[in-house]
C-alpha cells in the first residue's frame, strides 16, 4: 500500500492523481512486466452468464417439492454456498446470525442484523423474494432467535420439522433451538443436496468455463517459468494469468521434493532446470468453482519422474 505521505511527498499533484498513483504502486509492489504469453491472454469474462432470478425460483421450487416429500416445514439457511444457490445472495459469514427461512408453503423470511439492513434488502431485492420480503432486523441488544421463531410461529409451524442446512454454525442452530423449544431441527441435506446435487446445463457450462480459464493460466504461466524463480513468483503469475482472462484465481506452488508434501510446505523454493513444478488451483466463475492440479518439469523429467508420474495418474 502507498501512503498519503508518501503520495504526497513523492507525485506531483499538479501531474494528477491518475498518472502519479498507479506509478507509486508499481513501484511500491516491485512492478514487472507480464511475459509476453500471459500479456497476449484475452479476457473470457463475456462467456460467463450469471445465474438468473428464474433460475433461482425454479430451484426454491423444487426445494419446496423436497421439503414436502421429506415431512419437512422449512429448512433454515445461513451465509454460504447453498444460501447463493437458492437466492443468489452473497453473504460473508460472521458471529451476526443472517438467515432465510424457506417455508414448504408461504413466503420466505429474512433475518438479519440491524446494521446490515441496506446490504441485506439491496440483495434481497435481486432474489426470487424480490423488494417486498419478510425482512426482519434485530439490533445488538436482541435476540435474532426470537425474530426466527416469531416467524416460524406466523407461518403456523412454531411446533413444525425444520431441517437446518448443513454448514450452519452450531452456535446459531442450538440457540434457535433454546427460541424455538416446540420446533424440532433437522437436517435440511435431503432438500438441498437434493437440489444442489443435480447440475442444470447452464451449471455444468459455469463449471466447465472455470476450468478452461484456469487451464489456460496454468500454461500461460508454465511457457513463462524460468531458472531462478521461486514458488511465489509463479504464484504471481498464476494470479495474473487469471486476470488477464476476467477472473480472480490462482495456486498453491509447490517444487522439487516439497510437491510430495500434500498441501506444500512454507519453506522458500527455487525452481531449477529438471526440476518438478506442482500447481494446484482454480478460480470461481459466477460460483462455481475449478480445482485443477497439473505437474511440470522445466526441462527434461527423469526416469523417475516420468514412472511416478505413471503411477500418480
Amino acid at each position: 500500500m502507498v501512503s498519503r505521505r508518501r503520495f504526497l511527498q513523492t507525485g506531483s499533484l499538479a501531474a494528477g492523481v491518475s498518472v502519479a498513483l498507479p506509478t507509486l504502486a508499481k513501484a511500491a509492489e516491485g512492478y514487472k512486466p507480464l511475459p509476453p504469453v500471459i500479456a497476449a491472454l484475452r479476457t473470457l469474462r463475456g462467456e460467463a452468464k450469471p445465474i438468473t432470478v428464474e433460475e433461482c425460483a425454479g430451484r426454491q421450487e423444487k426445494a419446496r417439492r423436497l421439503m414436502r416429500e421429506n415431512n419437512l416445514s422449512a429448512i433454515l439457511l445461513t451465509a454460504g454456498t447453498s444460501l447463493a444457490y437458492f437466492t443468489g445472495i452473497r453473504w460473508s459469514g460472521g458471529e451476526r446470525l443472517f438467515a432465510m427461512v424457506l417455508p414448504a408453503k408461504g413466503e420466505a423470511l429474512y433475518v438479519s442484523p440491524a446494521f446490515e439492513e441496506g446490504r441485506a434488502r439491496e440483495q434481497i431485492a435481486q432474489s426470487p423474494d424480490g423488494g417486498k420480503a419478510d425482512v426482519r432486523i434485530w439490533q445488538e441488544d436482541e435476540s435474532p432467535y426470537a425474530r426466527v421463531a416469531q416467524g416460524l410461529s406466523d407461518r403456523g409451524i412454531a411446533s413444525g420439522t425444520v431441517g437446518v442446512e448443513e454448514t450452519v454454525k452450531f452456535l446459531f442452530s442450538d440457540n434457535l433451538r433454546k427460541a424455538a423449544p416446540s420446533a424440532t431441527l433437522t437436517s435440511a441435506t435431503p432438500v438441498t443436496a437434493g437440489c444442489r446435487m443435480i447440475k442444470s446445463r447452464h451449471e455444468i457450462d459455469l463449471m466447465r468455463l472455470a476450468s478452461k480459464v484456469t487451464l489456460a493460466a496454468y500454461e500461460a504461466t508454465y511457457r513463462s517459468l524460468k531458472v531462478g524463480m521461486t514458488q511465489r513468483d509463479v504464484g504471481n503469475l498464476l494470479e495474473a494469468a487469471h486476470r488477464k482472462l476476467g477472473f480472480e484465481g490462482g495456486a498453491d506452488v509447490q517444487v522439487g521434493e516439497f510437491s510430495a508434501f500434500p498441501h506444500g510446505s512454507v519453506k522458500p523454493q527455487g525452481i531449477r532446470e529438471s526440476t518438478i513444478v506442482l500447481i494446484d488451483g482454480g478460480c470461481s466463475v459466477e460460483g462455481y468453482a475449478s480445482d485443477i492440479t497439473r505437474t511440470f518439469v522445466l526441462g527434461k523429467a527423469s526416469d523417475k519422474m516420468k514412472q511416478v508420474f505413471d503411477i500418480v495418474h
